[in-house]
């Protein structure tokens, strides 16, 4: 009995290491994903996206752009500790405006274009992802900005502020729209 109760035991602890030693998988981006920030559909927002997985929850969370993944990886106030990123390889993306289901690669395997003239899902400078070097060099070569890795990206590239570009809300006109409507659901409310 107690050489099988040592082998159960061993065993065991086996199953639980190889657990503890491999990330889960990636999961495919369906219409139901929506970004951690933004809580909009991703599949409308162009760009690489990128996905979290937290120890002991069972989905990911979903980011419309790869720079808010890495930015929610540098924050310290997760609730969890992160097991896995997964971001889009854009080698292997049909487009910038469909990124792809499934062509995740492991965020830090990636090679990151940063400082390109590439916006992402939120209109936000985006850290653009590829599995090869070469691809990354390519990208770069024609946008813009440096090739780096995980490592080499720079707490700036995905904390600092983004300057908000000029939008139809500078338009007069929008703001008088703007602020009609919110008379009218501040009137409704007090109905």
């Amino acid at each position: 009995m107690k050489p099988l109760l040592i082998l159960l035991t061993a065993l065991s602890l086996t199953a639980c290491k190889e657990d503890a030693a491999s990330p889960p998988p990636p999961v495919s981006l369906t219409a139901q994903a929506v970004g951690h920030y933004c809580q909009m559909d991703l599949l409308e927002h162009p760009g690489p996206k990128a996905q979290v997985h937290l120890a002991g929850l069972p989905d990911p969370l979903f980011f419309s752009q790869v720079r808010d993944a890495i930015a929610y990886q540098r924050m310290p106030e997760q609730s969890h500790a992160i097991t896995a990123i997964y971001v889009n390889d854009m080698a292997a993306a049909p487009s910038w405006a469909h990124p792809g289901a499934d062509n995740w690669i492991d965020a830090t395997k990636a090679y990151f274009v940063v400082g390109s003239d590439a916006t992402g899902g939120m209109d936000a400078p985006e850290l653009v992802p590829f599995l090869l070097a070469r691809d990354a060099a390519a990208f770069a070569s024609l946008r813009g900005g440096r090739v780096v890795t995980i490592l080499e990206v720079a707490d700036t590239d995905v904390l600092s502020a983004v300057p908000i570009a000029a939008t139809q809300a500078d338009d007069p006109a929008e703001e008088d729209d703007f602020q009609a409507r919110l008379d009218r659901l501040a009137q409704e409310r007090q109905n």
